[in-house]
Order: C-alpha cells, then structure tokens, then sequence
C-alpha cells in the first residue's frame, strides 16, 4: 500500500479547498446573475432616459420648439394633432397649423409626425361636405399625416338643420371613415367627455376635470342637462365601430371611459379594432388605484396591446394643475416649460415601472401605489403599440 506522504497531503488538500472556493464562488455567481435577471424584468425611475418613447397625443401648433427639444432630451417620439377647435382656429386655421407642423417635421423627420383633422366640422350641412372633407384628408395623407383626429365638436358643438345634434354614427361620415380606412390610415375620436363632465365640479374625481370645466364652461355638461348624455356619446361610437370594423380606431383620451376600467375593457373586448390613448387621463387610472390597486394593474396588463402613451400636452408643456404658482401656461418662460415637461414625464414613468406609494397634483392629498408593471408591458404602452396602431412612425 502506497502511503502519502504530508506534502501531498497538504497539497491535495488546498486543492480540494481551492475546488470548493470555486464552487461556492460560482454557486454565488449564479445566485447574483439570477436576482440580477429577477430585476431585471422591470425597469427603474433612472432607465426614463435610456428607453425609447412615444408620446402619441399633443398639439404643436406654435413655431416655438423648446417642448419638442425637451421631449426629445427624454427619449421621445411625438404625434402632434391639428385641432378645427373653435378657440384653435380662431387664432390659427387648420391650414396655416399644417404648414407650420409640416415646417416642424422637416426640422424632427426622425421625432414629429402628425396626425390630420376635419378641415371644417362646422359645415356638415353644406351639400358638399364630404367631398371637400376627403379632398382635404387626401392631400394631408400625401404631406405625410399618418391618421385622422376627430374631435368632441361632433356630439357637442356641431347641429343638424332640426337642432339634433351631429354623432360619429351619422351616415354622412361613412364615406369618410372608409376613406380613411381605404387608406391604412387612423382614426382617432376625441367623442365625448370624461364621465366627470356631467357632476357638479365638487363631485369631481380628479382636480384635473375641475380646473377644466371651470375653465371652459361651455364644455360642463352638468351645466347643459339639454345637450346628449355621456352614454349615448359612448352608444354613438360603439354605432360607428359596428358599421366599420376594418377602421383602425383609437378612442382618445381612454376612449372616454377613463372612470372604470371594467367598462373600457368590455369596449375592447367588442371591438378588436379599438385602442385607446391616455393623454390627460393617466390621474384616473391613479384614482382607481387609491381604492384598487391590484384591478387597475390586472387591467394594464391584460389589455397590454391595446394603451398607448400620450399626455395632450402643447406647446407650453403640460397643463398647469390646481395651485399651481402659474396657472396660465402661455406665461412660462422657457426654462419652466422644460422642467414642467420633464416633471410630468417622470411622474408618469415612476408610476407606470416603479413600486411603492406615490403621490400626484391632480390627486391633490390622495396616495397610491405604483403599478410596477413588467418591462415587455411598459415597452408596449410607451413605444410598440403607437408603432403597431400608427403605422408609418417606424
């Protein structure tokens, strides 16, 4: 029998210490790599200015460009809309704001695209109202619009000869809508209001709605018990959608339904050519989550494919809150549109990745959590769905 002498032993014995250093060494690895993989699958407040991002809703009409420079600064892409707004076109008509945005996307080919509108809601009743509607969307989809925006002017502003009041189901747009279809265009639908718009300002869920419709008070139907309901604008949509399911349509504005997402998804379940836009309404999914939490994050992801990120921001940046120290927009100066755009920009991705309790202006003393939604969920509400709805924006 070979005996071993005490070198050997000694050296086989540092071996056999050196072989278990390594596995425990690797066993450690391992353990980090896979937490480190478990992160992972969200993102955090300091990944806001490497992602890529869509901001699918805002009106650019001013020659100004510090909120494009500042959107840009925070990774985004942007989708700028012309408005036949009655306070818009009275300072700038729908053709004077198209050369102006068409000037902007030469100066961001890459970051600004637009999205067309009716040329003039207000003359439905001349005979030739559709022809001179599809002449006028015709020669903006070949400057480069990617969609239509209709606005709340249909349902609320603009009357037939009888006083009813013009719908989105009105035969007189087919033609319109399946032009625009015809065209692989979007339509998108700014019909109705906030479900808020029919309460008196102090049954109001969120201090946006309020300083809003004390704002405008042509607008607060709680004011015009005479004027259509919140359900049979929501009926006239579900009406339009139903006569044209080859139409790509996103409801903006969460289609108008932001109070509850259980009736936004039974819409989305109808009508698998719905999607819907956040812009202004993100403070009502904050509001359900007060109450619900775990319902408004189940709702997040399930119709992960179907929400698209947008503020309705202008050129001054986001709107100015209740107790704001400047409620008047068109009063900053440029370094307070630059910090009010990045300050809501971050608000709302610290809401959508993070964990923990939060709070935001519009919510004035109320808390909730954060959504901490997954990383391929958070992709897709901030840049894959405006690709997969908007198609011309890759």
């Amino acid at each position: 029998m070979k005996m071993i002498s005490s070198k050997q032993s000694t050296r086989t014995l540092k071996r056999f210490l050196t072989i278990s250093c390594l596995a425990i060494l690797t066993i450690a690895i391992q353990g980090c790599a896979q937490k480190e993989a478990s992160t992972a699958e969200y993102y955090t407040e300091e990944d806001y200015d490497s992602v890529e991002k869509f901001n699918s809703h805002v009106h650019l009409y001013s020659e100004d460009t510090i909120y494009i420079d500042e959107s840009i600064k925070g990774n985004f892409k942007l989708l700028t809309f012309l408005s036949s707004a009655p306070g818009s076109t009275s300072e700038i008509s729908v053709p004077d704001q198209e050369t102006n945005t068409l000037e902007q996307i030469e100066l961001y080919p890459e970051n600004l695209f637009y999205a067309t509108t009716i040329l003039d809601p207000y003359s439905f009743n001349e005979p030739d109202w559709v022809e001179k509607t599809i002449a006028h969307l015709d020669q903006s989809f070949k400057k480069g619009a990617i969609a239509v925006k209709i606005r709340k002017s249909i349902g609320m502003e603009v009357r037939k000869p009888n006083g009813e009041f013009v719908t989105i189901d009105d035969p007189k747009f087919d033609p319109v809508i399946d032009f625009i279809a015809e065209n692989n265009k979007t339509l998108i639908g700014h019909i109705g209001e906030p479900k808020n718009c029919w309460l008196p300002l102090e049954e109001m869920t969120v201090g946006g709605d309020r300083q809003y419709y004390s704002e405008h008070p042509q607008y607060h139907m709680y004011l015009h018990p005479e004027f259509l309901s919140h359900e049979e604008h929501i009926q006239a949509v579900e009406n339009m959608l139903q006569k044209h399911p080859d139409v790509r349509y996103v409801g903006a504005h969460l289609g108008s339904l932001e109070y509850d997402v259980d009736e936004l998804a039974k819409r989305l379940d109808k009508y698998p050519n719905m999607a819907v836009d956040m812009a202004e309404r993100i403070s009502h999914f904050q509001y359900q989550a007060v109450t619900d939490w775990e319902k408004v994050r189940n709702f997040l992801i399930t119709y992960q494919d179907r929400l698209i990120y947008a503020t309705d921001d202008s050129h001054y940046g986001p709107k100015p809150h209740f107790g704001a120290e400047l409620t008047d927009a068109s009063l900053r100066t440029k370094e307070q549109i630059e910090e009010a755009t990045d300050v809501n920009y971050r608000r709302h991705w610290k809401f959508f990745t993070t964990e923990g309790f939060m709070n935001a202006p519009k919510l004035e003393d109320k808390q909730f959590k954060a959504m901490h939604l997954p990383k391929e969920v958070v992709d897709k509400i901030y840049m894959k769905n405006a690709e997969k709805w908007f198609p011309g924006i890759l």
